[in-house]
């Protein structure tokens, strides 16, 4: 039974928490995926201009990978901290700092202008938004998830993920329009700088929306008890949120991981990696190329709350594993279209397989935030989530630029995200249907003989 402290919110209440959350994971995405179209399109010939092309456009995307380095230590200090303060303080302070960060991109200089400092700037730069990022999921998420009606669940926590279509439509959208609008000089000279610097205006209307919410009832809740165990005489000293998650949650942790692997690959290689291959090997104008992506992160901003519905009603896996599977059949398909050169063939490969990558992408919300306990849930989400982008997303694009390099086909490449696909089948396929379990009451899911010992062993780090 629901407590007062942990009632469904009100219909209005819960669309300004989606939307708190939806908008500021749009911006943040919007900052992290801009990076990695300019990454593709134009770093290489300003920060690496003395490279080969394709040599250019590697380490572009090198630096492009060590945001996603930064990823894990923001889930861990943003963790930490939104399980000890709470998520609505945390989510604030790494919208700011994206911001921040992406309008420093925006008046970087150049290495014409002071050399080799300038892809050292821009690297740290990238650092910083990693780090931001690193946290920003797993409390816009959270907030959600822990306002929300458990019924619904998968569908209301899967508009937070919305905001990553979101972000790429606009990202790419702004760049489509300012590269159909400005002559390839104008562009290189001074017209990128334009869609880093409107990130200013967007955290202002971010901070706007997120200041307006309260923080998640399930973990006042959680607070309000640990505070009260506190000061009990005999209770023991609350443990760091990063020990209990390993201590008690260690599987999920490493099924988090595994989930993430085809999802993460295929999405950067279907958004990012498209924009090189495309224009390098299949022909295709970079125009062509954005405005596919433009159309494809339409459609999949719209099906994935349909996909959380879904979930909802039949499951998280069942939903996951039928995206992973789509994901590695579709990718001979999703090349041998793009190798026709025509816009049409580019617009299905790139939308079928955004369309399969959100069966995976919307039930990973709730997915896994009814894996962990509310006074690890942060910390939990967080570290299974971005620790997988390192080995997943981070080098995906590096990954299929070499292998395109030493190759010369894509069938190496289709085989590195069916090779993912395979190890996401088996991580999902080994976990625990999750849907039914309520975040007030979870502590350790567990099965087996060793389900109420652990149950309970956990109840004491809820």
């Amino acid at each position: 039974m629901a407590s007062a402290a942990t009632a469904p919110p009100t219909p209005t209440n819960l669309k300004r928490i989606v939307a708190a959350s939806l908008i500021g994971t749009t911006i943040e995405w919007y900052d992290f995926f801009l990076y990695g179209s300019a990454a593709a399109l134009v770093f290489n010939k300003l920060f690496f201009p003395d490279s080969d092309p394709l040599v250019g456009t590697l380490l572009s995307f090198l630096t492009y990978a060590v945001g996603f380095a930064a990823r894990p230590l923001g889930a861990l200090v943003f963790g930490h901290y939104g399980d000890r303060l709470g998520r609505k303080k945390l989510l604030v302070l790494s919208l700011l700092l994206m911001g921040g960060a992406t309008c420093a991109i925006g008046l970087l200089p150049t290495h014409a202008t002071v050399g080799s400092a300038a892809p050292v700037l821009l690297t740290t730069l990238r650092l910083v938004q990693g780090f931001a990022l690193g946290g920003e999921w797993g409390g816009a998420v959270l907030l959600v998830s822990e306002h929300g009606d458990a019924r619904r669940r998968g569908f209301w926590a899967s508009w937070p993920q919305t905001g990553a279509p979101a972000g790429q439509l606009l990202a790419t959208g702004v760049l489509s329009a300012l590269t159909a609008l400005l002559s390839d000089d104008a562009f290189v000279s001074w017209g990128w700088r334009i869609p880093f610097l409107l990130s200013g205006v967007l955290v202002i209307v971010g901070l706007w929306i997120r200041l307006s919410v309260d923080e998640s009832p399930v973990f006042k809740q959680a607070l309000a008890h640990a505070e009260a165990r506190k000061a009990a005489r005999d209770a023991e000293p609350e443990k760091l949120p990063l020990v209990s998650v390993l201590r008690h949650h260690w599987r999920d942790v490493l099924v988090a991981m595994g989930a993430r692997m085809a999802e993460n690959i295929s999405y950067y290689v279907i958004t990012a990696f498209i924009l090189v291959y495309a224009t390098t090997s299949a022909g295709v104008s970079k125009q062509t190329a954005l405005n596919a992506v433009l159309i494809a992160s339409a459609v999949h901003f719209a099906v994935i709350p349909a996909w959380g519905a879904l979930s909802d009603r039949v499951g998280r896996r069942p939903v996951y594993l039928l995206g992973a599977a789509g994901v590695g059949l579709w990718m001979f398909p999703f090349f041998a279209l793009v190798d026709t050169g025509s816009f049409g063939s580019l617009i299905l490969a790139v939308t079928v397989g955004l369309v399969l990558h959100g069966a995976m992408y919307a039930p990973q919300a709730a997915f896994f935030s009814e894996m962990f306990a509310t006074r690890m849930r942060y910390s939990g989400a967080s570290i299974g989530a971005q620790f997988a982008s390192v080995a997943a997303g981070a080098p995906a694009p590096l990954i299929a630029t070499a292998l395109l390099a030493d190759y010369d086909s894509s069938t190496p490449i289709a085989l590195y995200v069916i090779a993912a696909a395979v190890l996401t089948l088996v991580a999902v396929g080994a976990a625990r249907e999750t849907r039914h379990r309520d975040l007030t009451d979870v502590a350790c899911p567990a099965g087996g003989e060793q389900a109420t010992a652990r149950a309970a062993e956990g109840a004491r780090t809820v």
